[in-house]
């Protein structure tokens, strides 16, 4: 039972490690980008045009004024 504890107080560890990969391997081709001025520029108002958008979108979906 002992070694039952041992691993599940691990995972918390590994699920942090797999959201990071995660997240640094899906960021990856925006980070070479970013290294242009004028692109950088675009991705970031991109981006949040974006973010902006969805949370209008669920704002008015939800009802929320």
């Amino acid at each position: 039972m002992h070694i039952f504890w041992e691993n599940i107080w691990k995972f918390p560890k590994f699920l942090i490690s797999v959201f990071i990969g995660f997240f640094l391997t899906a960021a990856y081709p925006f980070f070479q980008l970013s290294k242009n001025r004028k692109i950088f520029y675009s991705l970031s108002l991109m981006i949040i045009l974006f973010a902006g958008f969805i949370v209008i979108t669920l704002k008015e979906m939800l009802g929320y004024t």
